[in-house]
This record gives structure tokens, C-alpha cells and sequence, in this order.
């Protein structure tokens, strides 16, 4: 074989053109398939901050944004984007979640009573500020434990209202208050110039409205007292919730 290509040189040319002919195709098919990759795939700008975790970064706004300023960063980086799949889900996700927190925010203003509170606050005469500094609205939960232990209370002096006066409850329901004013306040002098305010508030607005009531609406078993000492109760819980 080696001898035929040395001693005949037309042979080898067509030999050598017989393979370079088997050749050209897959170079062709390889070119081909090169070049559909790059059209497909090559120019696609892509999102650089896909795995940023902060949305606010993600889109690059600040925290404080404004949802209109939200809404002009999402539809920026969609139209910037828009060839890369990936790169649109990362930005409209982003985009979701801070839509849904903006919208959680609106509605916990509408049913924030506090928030409510600190705008009339705000809008009230400066004598009305100063009586509100010794005021505050707790948690929840706070005003409801203690507003289920004085109710307790309470229910308790009218069970026993026929065998005994409510004088022991008054004083359980007195310590309670002081022990809550000096947990808050961090001061047993205060607590207790408090508690004893309220009680005797309580007491003075029961021995004046008591009266008024007419007998024929309350038991039978139900004194002045156990009237007044409910006077009392409520006005120790407002103290030791509400007051500072």
C-alpha cells in the first residue's frame, strides 16, 4: 500500500481527497451545531444576583422603598432580563414578596390599634400629651391576663357576696396591682401610690354611682359593698395595665 502511494502519486491524491470528502460533513454538522448553541444561549444577558436572599438587594432598592419605586425596579429588570428564564423567575419572586409584605403592612396599620392611638396622640393639644405620657396600651395578651384575673375576682365576691364581704378579694386583687405596677415601673414606692389610687378612685366612683342603681335590677345578696368593690376591681386592673 505504502509502495502503490510512493510510485503513484495521482493514487494518493485521490485517496487523500477520498478522506478529507469523509470529513467534511461532521466538520460542517460541528459548525452548525456551534453556532445554534451561541444563537441560542451566547448573548443572553443574565441576572448577576440570582441567589441573593434579600429581596430588597435583589431588585437593588433600599429597605424604605416605596411600592411605586418597587414596581419601576421589577419592570426595569423584567424588560433587562427578559431572554433568561431563570433571571425573570429570581426577579418576579423577589418582586411577590415584597408586594405580599407590603400588603400585610397596610392591613396591620388598618387593625393596629396603637398605631391608631399614636395619630390621635400626635394630632391631640400638648395638655393632652402630657396626661397621655402616663398612659400606654400593652400587649394583647397582657390585658387579657389581667383582665380575666380582676374579672375572676369579681366573680368570686358575688359567689360569696351572701356569707362575707369582698374585703379579702379587694386586698388579693390591691397586691396583685402593686406586684404588676412595680414589675413594670421598677419602683415599690410608685407601684403602690398607684395601686392605692386606684383602689380608692375604684372605691370613691362605687360609693357615688353604687346608689344610683336601682334595687329592683340587682340580687338580692348584692350589697353596696360588693357593688362598690366592683367599682374597685376595675379600677385597679385599668391601673395596673394602662398606667406607667
Amino acid at each position: 500500500m505504502v509502495a502503490a502511494l510512493l510510485t503513484n502519486p495521482n493514487f494518493s491524491s485521490s485517496l487523500l481527497s477520498l478522506k478529507l470528502g469523509n470529513v467534511r460533513p461532521n466538520s460542517r454538522s460541528l459548525i452548525k451545531c456551534a453556532s445554534v448553541d451561541y444563537s441560542h444561549g451566547g448573548n443572553v444577558p443574565k441576572f448577576p444576583r440570582v441567589k441573593v436572599w434579600d429581596p430588597y438587594k435583589r431588585l437593588g432598592i433600599s429597605p424604605y422603598a416605596s411600592e411605586e419605586e418597587i414596581w419601576s425596579s421589577r419592570n426595569f429588570l423584567a424588560e433587562q432580563y427578559a431572554g433568561d428564564e431563570r433571571s425573570v423567575e429570581s426577579i418576579e419572586a423577589a418582586f411577590e414578596k415584597l408586594l405580599m409584605k407590603s400588603f400585610w403592612e397596610r392591613k396591620r396599620t388598618k387593625i393596629n390599634l396603637k398605631t391608631r392611638l399614636k395619630s390621635k396622640v400626635e394630632e391631640s393639644p400638648p395638655w393632652v400629651k402630657n396626661l397621655l405620657n402616663f398612659v400606654e396600651l400593652p400587649a394583647t395578651v397582657i390585658i387579657l391576663r389581667r383582665l380575666f384575673l380582676f374579672a375572676f375576682m369579681a366573680a368570686w365576691s358575688i359567689m360569696n357576696s351572701a356569707e362575707g364581704g369582698p374585703a379579702f378579694q379587694v386586698a388579693i386583687s390591691l397586691g396583685a396591682c402593686i406586684y404588676f405596677l412595680n414589675d413594670k415601673t421598677k419602683s415599690l414606692p410608685r407601684a403602690a401610690i398607684i395601686g392605692f389610687g386606684s383602689l380608692v378612685a375604684g372605691w370613691l366612683c362605687g360609693s357615688i354611682l353604687g346608689p344610683m342603681v336601682p334595687t329592683a335590677l340587682l340580687p338580692t345578696t348584692w350589697t353596696l359593698e360588693l357593688i362598690t368593690s366592683l367599682f374597685a376591681f376595675l379600677s385597679l386592673f385599668v391601673g395596673c395595665t394602662f398606667l406607667k
